[in-house]
């Protein structure tokens, strides 16, 4: 299929001049990609009589236990002779090998690599993801060893990485940690190269799509600049955006030096949906700071057998969904009014969804690992990334006033980067200096003199409020109002076409239909007597004024109800922001401390009311 020896032997050669007890080594043969399997041998130096080998039970970026280990088969442990050695499986992610030569070994085993949308692993007949975590095995004693990799793989296929390169497919990592967060990409790829300050960045895509290489490669470099506008260096001499273009698959995942972003193939146009691309490559950019250089003390180390809790996620994710844009505006890369529309779209979702009441930011980190989506997401529970932006905003202007605008919450995060000095070791070996609600607290108070516990307590560790019309008019914005005031007919249910019944998929707490009893999975089926469907409902609604009663006939578990549903009323248009009519020196002041760009000009788009 593919002739490796000349690489395999080279690899070799480099393992040899290398002491067997400073490295774990990897060899990967990716021998069946069509079916999406690969063979996986890890060499273990001398030195132990029983070893422990295991397997993540979830992978860095996503706060939740996955069985990795599903994908394990023929799992072998060998002698340096190549005599079987004995060995135990102690749980679904844990192996113990009898070694009583103390002599190095082998372990091997057959991979299966079909979860792209996971960004975990994946294999086919034109590339191969691998995220460590998913794919190589670590030994608890050794995981601040040397791990080298070797692939062997088709020799039309190239490889990237944030790692250090050894050779044609042959990367190193300083230990397990760096190597737990440095993803491959190796296939068939599409690549452009740059270096800006000094430092080495490379765009590798996978897969054909509606995307243009020389525009993402303009936009990204000037992305990339802008990480001094809050930090005062960067934690990296090379970076890597893995971009896969394909089906079925969306998301991104941070890494140390690199991140892999998914998009459906063509929704890298029009302009709103690359808007979401770019939003999402800055996203992944502002993780290497926080969360890669610096997160949550109980995440540093990771411990990748079991949940690692933390009140501070919505630092972690939440504060970079609040970053992203900054970085995309004084990059000069979306335009304000573009900015505008996102916040509005933000704080309508809000509105929208009561959760943030009724569950603190804090509690919402802790429970990120066992946390539902949906319907009793939307009602009951706060969202470290949508929620811990609002509270990252409301910190960032306290911080703003309290300081008469000569720090930020951006300082805040150059001060948690800083403090990598003070956990030197810790850095060295982990990547990342860890930091805690106390941190946060003190550096606050050391920039503007000001104790920060009350502000926590109201904001944090219980269900925070939030007056956007205040923030807004801070920094010179300002809703703009609908002076027509057209009004929708409003349900409080969102729903879906299932076998021709009108299925509700999300009910609003407090809305008409939590009101009238109905939830999720009721099948509407009429209205006043009248069939309804998915394809009627929006035209049948047209008829009906606000705060008229309907009758509502549905199917619950097979049983027909009837109900009464007293109809409400929403703006037909989305919230919008513009600028105030005659801001101030104030306002314009404000506004530049917030997000780093000059208060905009007046156009007849931003002033209209």
């Amino acid at each position: 299929m593919h002739s490796m020896t000349k690489n395999f032997l080279g690899f070799l050669v480099l393992c040899v001049s290398t002491p067997l007890f400073a490295s774990v080594k990897y060899f990967i043969d990716i021998n069946d990609p069509a079916h999406h399997t690969a063979q996986v041998k890890m060499i273990i130096p001398a030195g132990m009589e029983s070893i422990d080998v295991l397997l993540p039970t979830w992978r860095t970026g996503n706060y939740k236990l996955i069985n990795q280990a599903n994908g394990i088969r023929n799992f072998k442990a060998t002698s340096k002779v190549g005599k079987n050695l004995n060995w135990q499986r102690k749980n679904k992610s844990h192996w113990v090998i009898e070694n009583p030569t103390e002599k190095a070994i082998t372990v091997s085993y057959q991979l299966y690599a079909n979860e792209l949308a996971f960004r975990s692993r994946h294999i086919d007949s034109t590339h191969a993801y691998l995220d460590a975590t998913a794919v190589f095995m670590y030994v608890p004693q050794l995981m601040l060893s040397e791990h080298q990799i070797n692939l062997e793989v088709d020799d039309n296929w190239r490889s990237f990485s944030g790692l250090k390169e050894t050779g044609k497919h042959q990367f190193v990592a300083k230990n397990y940690h760096q190597l737990s967060s440095s993803p491959i990409e190796t296939g068939i790829n599409k690549l452009s190269e740059f270096s800006v300050d000094g430092r080495d960045y490379q765009i590798v895509i996978w897969g054909e799509g509606n995307y243009s290489l020389e525009k993402i490669t303009k936009d990204l470099k000037a992305l990339v600049k802008q990480g001094s506008t809050i930090w005062s260096n960067y934690p990296f001499e090379k970076y890597v955006f893995i971009i896969h273009a394909t089906s079925g698959a969306r998301g991104a995942t941070e890494h140390l030096n690199s991140t892999v972003i998914q998009r459906e193939r063509n929704t890298f146009a029009p302009r709103k949906e690359y808007l979401k691309f770019l939003r999402t490559a800055s996203h992944e950019f502002v993780h290497t700071w926080n969360v890669k250089a610096y997160r949550p003390e109980s995440l540093v180390p990771y411990d990748y057998q079991k949940e690692n809790y933390s009140q501070l996620l919505w630092v972690a994710e939440g504060s970079t969904s609040y970053l992203q844009d900054h970085l995309l505006l004084t990059g000069k890369i979306q335009k304000p009014k573009e900015y505008f529309k996102e916040l509005a779209e933000r704080i309508d979702r809000l509105q929208q969804g009561p959760g943030f009441k009724m569950q603190s930011v804090a509690d919402s980190s802790f429970e990120k690992w066992i946390a539902q989506g949906g319907d009793f997401a939307t009602n009951h529970s706060s969202n470290i990334y949508s929620h811990g932006f609002m509270v990252s905003w409301l910190l960032d202007a306290k911080i703003l006033e309290d300081s008469n605008l000569k720090y930020s919450y951006k300082d805040v995060h150059n001060a948690l980067y800083e403090k990598r000095k003070e956990h030197s070791t810790s850095y060295d070996n982990f990547f990342a200096a860890p930091f805690n609600q106390q941190d946060i607290l003190s550096i606050a108070k050391q920039l503007t003199g000001n104790d920060y516990q009350a502000w926590w307590q109201k904001n944090v560790l219980t269900p925070f409020s939030i007056d956007f019309k205040v923030l807004l008019d801070k920094a010179g914005l300002k809703f703009k109002t609908d002076k027509k005031k057209e009004i929708n007919v409003w349900t409080g249910f969102k729903s879906k076409n299932e076998k021709g019944f009108l299925a509700l998929t999300s009910v609003e707490k407090g809305s008409p239909a939590w009101q009238s009893g109905l939830t999720t999975k009721d099948l509407l089926v009429a209205i006043d007597g009248m069939r309804v469907t998915h394809e009627n409902f929006k035209m049948m609604m047209e008829k009906y004024a606000p705060t008229r009663e309907i009758e509502v006939s549905f199917f619950r578990n097979d049983q027909l109800m009837k109900t009464q549903l007293k109809l409400g009323k929403r703006p037909k248009k989305p919230l919008e922001i513009g600028l105030v009519d005659n801001p101030t020196d104030a306002q314009k002041k404000y506004f530049k401390a917030w997000l780093g760009i000059d208060y905009p000009k007046p156009d007849k788009e931003l002033l209209q009311n």
